[in-house]
């Protein structure tokens, strides 16, 4: 026999939706857009283009025209959110989204659409942490240049 798994009966928040997304994301809708802009960090302008450019699937709305965002949509905007944070750009996480839409057979593309993308992304961090040690090299040396570091040289200098 089959064991069920747990119902949740309370819902989780927008807040605790956004930042432990989930697999199997619930699709009742219950977000504001305020909301989800407090959460994500997005802007409401930003969040209705992503809706207009087809990141995100049309989100549902109440009988008065307001939009109503899912835990699943909360789920996506973190993953795109995590995209973003990585550099990578809106006309690549188009294709992205447009390939999971077409379905499992996609799964190949997808996967070397992220790796093309890890590769960028390890790039970026290899420029940083050369940036980093540029960084710390200055910092090093200014600090060599004040307090008694900066004493000495006067003397030296004046005598």
């Amino acid at each position: 026999m089959a064991t069920l798994a747990p119902i949740r009966l309370d819902p989780l928040t927008c807040g605790e939706a956004y930042t432990a997304p989930s697999v199997e994301a619930d699709r009742t809708p219950r977000h504001s857009i305020s909301e989800v802009a407090a959460a994500s960090g997005l802007t409401a302008h930003t969040l209705r283009w992503y809706e207009r450019i087809g990141l995100l699937d049309p989100v549902d709305r109440t009988h008065s025209g307001q939009r109503r965002y899912s835990d699943a949509d909360l789920t996506r905007l973190a993953f795109l959110g995590r995209l973003r944070l990585t550099s990578m750009p809106v006309a690549d996480m188009l294709r992205y989204v447009e390939l999971a839409r077409a379905g499992a057979q996609t799964s190949g593309d997808r996967r070397e659409l992220l790796i093309a993308h890890r590769e960028a992304v390890r790039q970026q961090i290899s420029d940083l942490h050369a940036t980093l040690a540029v960084l710390d090299y200055k910092i090093d040396l200014y600090a060599g240049m004040t307090g008694s570091g900066q004493a000495d040289r006067t003397r030296k200098q004046s005598a």
